[in-house]
């Protein structure tokens, strides 16, 4: 079946298109600009995520399954309020595309996959976290409540919903790992502040696993956490990260220090987490590949 994938160039997005092409379906990815690189059989097609749609819409027409993962990089930028806006109407504008184009189509796609983070759920403590937890009330919090409520717009007798809360991916490629390790090379590694504050984790390869999962199997709608059943504290994962890299992991990073470097940033990325767990992929069957973060790393680093 054809697969519409809007973000489809990103760390996620192509190794997903890949995985989905692999699998033997027609994948086009959403880009604003047609000339980006994609490895055929995926076409890219240019798309103006503005919340309006246009010519792109015509390929949400008929096809199996859209996939959103638009949207600002979170890390990408220090959060002044101007970029705390981009965030956000990044990611509300191209769902509100997508939602408009589903709307208007004759053929609407059977499955509507679209994203969010496990920030949704805020500052939570150790406080176990399943689907069903309210959200929070921070920045973060609120850019996934308003991302998934365009999303929650889409379904319809024809269209399901799953919103993936996504936690901390893992590979060495991409996302936050390649951030981290610097330091634990020249043997001062650590935990983020407290070291206290849970850092809900997933292989990069379970998170493809899961999305594909969710394409193709009817019974899951709604929010699922794409994390390991084995959420740990940071300091966990900087003792397991040194680990993998054979490397100490006692020299912690002072919150103080972070807060200085990154503001308010730190705060809603490194110094406080959520201990979300995926209750309802497990309830539905998934199973993980890789269940404990030291497993996790050797293989990243094997």
């Amino acid at each position: 079946m054809k697969i519409v994938i809007a973000g489809g160039s990103g760390f996620l997005g192509r190794p997903l298109a890949a995985a989905l092409a692999a699998d033997g379906h027609q994948i086009v990815t959403l880009t604003r600009s047609a000339a980006a690189p994609v490895r055929p059989p995926t076409r890219a097609v240019a798309w103006t995520p503005d919340g309006s749609t246009g010519p792109w819409a015509a390929e949400v027409d008929g096809a199996g399954a859209i996939v959103n993962l638009a949207g600002e990089s979170i890390a990408g930028k220090r959060w002044s309020d101007a970029q705390k806006q981009r965030i956000l109407d990044s990611r509300v504008t191209a769902t509100r595309s997508l939602v408009a184009a589903i709307g208007a189509a004759k053929n609407p796609p059977p499955v509507f996959v679209s994203g969010s983070a496990v920030g949704y759920y805020g500052a939570r403590g150790d406080e176990k976290i399943p689907e069903d937890t309210p959200p929070g009330s921070d920045f973060l919090a609120n850019v996934c409540v308003q991302w998934e409520a365009e999303a929650k717009r889409a379904p319809s007798a024809a269209t399901r919903l799953v919103c993936l809360r996504t936690g901390l991916v893992l590979e060495r490629d991409g996302g936050a790992l390649p951030q981290m390790l610097p330091p634990f090379r020249f043997g001062a590694g650590g935990p983020v502040g407290s070291g206290r504050q849970y850092w809900p984790w997933i292989h990069r390869a379970d998170w493809i696993a899961l999305v594909r999962w969710a394409i193709r199997t009817p019974e899951v709608r709604g929010p699922i956490n794409l994390t390991a059943p084995t959420p740990v504290t940071n300091a966990e994962f900087a003792k397991a990260l040194g680990r993998a890299m054979h490397r100490p992991a006692f020299m912690p990073a002072p919150a103080f220090a972070l807060k200085l470097m990154l503001g308010e940033m730190a705060e809603g990325l490194l110094l406080s987490g959520q201990r979300a767990v995926p209750e309802r992929p497990e309830q539905l069957g998934f199973t993980f590949r890789y269940t404990r973060v030291d497993d996790a790393l050797a293989a990243l680093f094997a």
